[in-house]
């Protein structure tokens, strides 16, 4: 597996103006060169840099790891805000977000300690990309089927199945049916200097 590997998720799908602002201001706000910042999040600099400018599209496992990297959110390197931190988040102000061909949608406030999502993940998007990096996942299968493997553990969820696992297993999740996986996921992500993401495609069966 190599980390620096960009991995399906990250081919380009056009500019994305208002994210890649962001990711080059709290890079400079966390006082970090381009290539400090690319190394701790596994990635190349000329990689950062295209995301920076807008050339390439970050998948979801990038945004994860340069918000951890930089001490924030996932909604924050997207520009979003969540005014006041408001407990209650409607359906009707949960706008889709597109990232490495999977789609979420902000499910909790901003700046908390867990982040929880609302995920689409299409049939044959990053199911090749391992995951592995501090913290929590928590899972649930609301429509389809899901394919998650676990270090060498293979499982097929359900709807109305769930997963509650330690982020540090080394972990690929992808659709089992043509018509996507729908789930509720909830992350959270320990800030530490030696956290690592490691992202690439690696060999073997699938669950």
């Amino acid at each position: 597996m190599n980390p620096s590997a960009p991995g399906p998720g990250s081919e380009p799908a056009g500019p994305l103006p208002a994210v890649a602002p962001h990711l080059r201001d709290l890079r400079r706000r966390a006082s970090l060169t381009l290539e400090a910042a690319a190394r701790a999040a596994g990635l190349s600099p000329a990689h950062l840099s295209r995301l920076e400018t807008g050339r390439r599209q970050p998948s979801l496992p990038m945004l994860l790891a340069l918000a951890r990297v930089y001490g924030t959110t996932v909604s924050e390197l997207l520009g979003e805000t969540v005014a006041d931190r408001d407990a209650v988040v409607r359906a009707a102000e949960m706008e889709p977000t597109g990232a490495g061909g999977w789609t979420y949608w902000q499910a909790g406030a901003s700046a908390r300690g867990m982040q929880a999502l609302r995920v689409h993940v299409p049939h044959g998007s990053q199911g090749d990309i391992v995951r592995v990096h501090p913290g929590e996942e928590w899972l649930y299968v609301l429509k389809g089927r899901l394919r998650l493997r676990l270090g060498d553990a293979g499982h097929r969820l359900d709807p109305g199945d769930s997963a509650h696992f330690d982020s540090l297993t080394p972990h690929r999740i992808a659709a089992q049916d043509p018509g996507g996986v729908d789930l509720l996921f909830v992350h959270t992500l320990l800030q530490s200097p030696t956290a690592a993401l490691c992202l690439g495609p690696t060999t073997g069966d699938t669950p």
